[in-house]
């Protein structure tokens, strides 16, 4: 960047501070009083050049108001929605403030931080796309894949690190790694790092880079912790907020169905909403991996094209998940918060809530993925009046009342008996049923009980019947040798002696026992008694 462009957006810092402060609160509603262009944010002509090929000419209002203050040098509190274009914020004027010096083995110069394996590659793939006219390399550090590879370009020198809070530590664990050089660091979606436990990670992380580097943090909502932690790790921030914590798209037409407290209801209904609806694609969420699983393999059964998307799945079934839904290979993805945070995919026509999000700031994110760039976007969720609670959060927290429909045709089971399935008691009660049926036996006058008595079995050969009669013998047997043990014991014989507690002890000790005969002392004589006396 030239001295001439440094001033220029210094000047133009003051003008559009007032100017922005009151941005609109989704990304593609132009600016109040001017609609700016790339040109007249100080970026490089390279940098230009790879922002037009990619298809933009007008900067969001996060890129707007976060692309001068980070090339000014200073620290940055981005408060914005996924969705909004703030990863270009970041990496636009990254590349720029790079673009002299070059980098060296083990050391990286920036660093980006990322809650998870996909929006990391995701922000790899953008900075890729921005930076292919410069000749900056960049490494990707996250779980799954090899360290052999990522050990190999950290040996080569990497301008841009980007990388989970965990596997980073790895690095740095095994003496691959040193952070001492990072001159410009991003802590992304700083909300999802706390909800995910990484902060103590993150803290880490910050203490072991230069007290002198330029800190960039961006998070959709601002906790007392995340507060916390910008208070501890930046110097001096300006803040940027391009909208509310929590608000949707006026493109999303949002919808609540009501439903019955029933797993089996829930699966029925979403099945029926993506058999009525235009459904391009669509995300699918639920609150735990296991439920992920289970409607995945439902919507499958019934002859839907689905797939599941969690933290517990392998990196490279995760990354051929995502390309096959992106191809529309795979048409519904059924995900979980976590997994789905931050994902790009422009073109989701439909985001279906399977389960009511116990945090009403992750309804935003999850209605987030649909009604991007001006396109519509329909959101529905399914509620039961147990989910009550947690959708008047999301209706207070979004200021706006979510229209509500009943499901028609959508019941709980009953059986023949009128008793209700509920969660998890169908399958057993079909299987006690069932028991209970074999168990019972039939009467004359039973329906059951009359093709037995017309059917007449054949005879049983002489040697089969033998083999059943003496399966037939041995319980008899034990049940007479039983018999035997509980009869009482017999009187004690004259000839033993015993104590009052001798009726206590098992019979078998009580068996009087022949013992020999004593023999009768010789009498003594009178020279034996003097002798015995002698020696008293």
């Amino acid at each position: 960047m030239t001295s001439d462009q440094s001033a220029g957006s210094q000047a133009g810092l003051e003008e559009t501070a007032d100017v922005f402060s009151s941005v609109s609160k989704t990304s593609d509603t132009p600016l109040p009083d001017e609609n700016p262009r790339f040109e007249s944010l100080g970026l490089s002509a390279e940098v230009l050049k790879a922002v037009s090929e990619s298809g933009y000419t007008t900067p969001t209002p996060i890129q707007a108001q976060g692309i001068p203050h980070v090339l000014a040098g200073r620290d940055i509190i981005g408060i914005a929605q996924t969705g909004t274009g703030k990863t270009a914020s970041f990496t636009l004027p990254m590349i720029e403030k790079l673009a002299r010096g070059r980098s060296r083995a083990r050391m990286p110069r920036s660093l980006i931080l990322e809650p998870t394996r996909e929006l990391a590659a995701q922000v790899a793939e953008n900075f890729s796309r921005y930076s292919k006219h410069s000749k900056l390399s960049m490494a990707l550090l996250i779980g799954g894949t090899s360290f052999e590879d990522q050990d190999r370009k950290l040996d080569r020198g990497v301008d841009v690190l980007i990388a989970t809070p965990g596997r980073l530590l790895d690095h740095f664990e095994r003496g691959k790694l040193m952070l001492s050089q990072v001159q410009v660091l991003v802590i992304d979606e700083a909300d999802r790092m706390l909800d995910m436990g990484f902060i103590p990670d993150v803290e880490r992380i910050c203490k072991l880079t230069p007290f002198t580097r330029q800190t960039l943090f961006y998070s959709a909502t601002m906790p007392s912790e995340i507060q916390r932690l910008t208070e501890q790790f930046l110097s001096n921030p300006v803040r940027v907020e391009v909208s509310r914590p929590a608000t949707a798209a006026d493109t999303i037409t949002q919808e609540i169905v009501e439903i019955p407290h029933n797993d089996w209801a829930k699966r029925e209904a979403l099945r029926r909403l993506v058999r009525e609806g235009d459904v391009k694609n669509a995300i699918v969420f639920c609150n735990r991996k296991r439920d992920v699983d289970v409607v995945a393999r439902s919507l499958s059964k019934h002859g839907f094209s689905a797939a599941p998307l969690h933290g517990d799945l392998d990196q490279s079934v995760r990354t051929k998940t995502l390309d096959a839904f992106k191809s529309g290979e795979v048409q519904l993805l059924v995900a979980s918060d976590v997994a789905a945070r931050g994902l790009d995919i422009p073109e989701v026509s439909h985001v279906f809530n399977f389960d009511v999000p116990i945090h009403a700031d992750d309804y935003v994110h999850r209605i987030g993925r649909t009604g991007r760039a001006g396109r519509s976007g329909q959101a529905y969720m399914l509620a039961s009046r147990a989910d009550q609670k947690y959708v008047d959060a999301i209706e207070r927290l979004t200021g706006t009342p979510i229209t509500r429909r009943a499901m028609e045709g959508i019941e709980i089971r009953e059986d023949l008996g009128g008793k209700r399935h509920e969660r998890g008691e169908r399958g057993r009660g079909r299987t006690s049923k069932r028991g209970h049926d074999r168990r019972r036996e039939p009467t004359a006058s039973s329906p059951e009980a009359a093709p037995q008595q017309m059917a007449a079995p054949d005879e049983p050969k002489p040697e089969i019947q033998q083999k059943f009669r003496a399966k037939d013998k041995a319980p008899r047997q034990s049940a007479v040798k039983n018999q035997a043990v509980q009869q009482p014991r017999p009187p004690l014989p004259a000839n033993v002696a015993c104590t009052e507690d001798a009726a206590q002890l098992p019979a078998f000790l009580l068996r009087p026992i022949n013992l020999p005969k004593a023999e009768k002392p010789a009498p003594r004589t009178k020279k034996a008694e003097a002798k015995l006396d002698a020696s008293v």
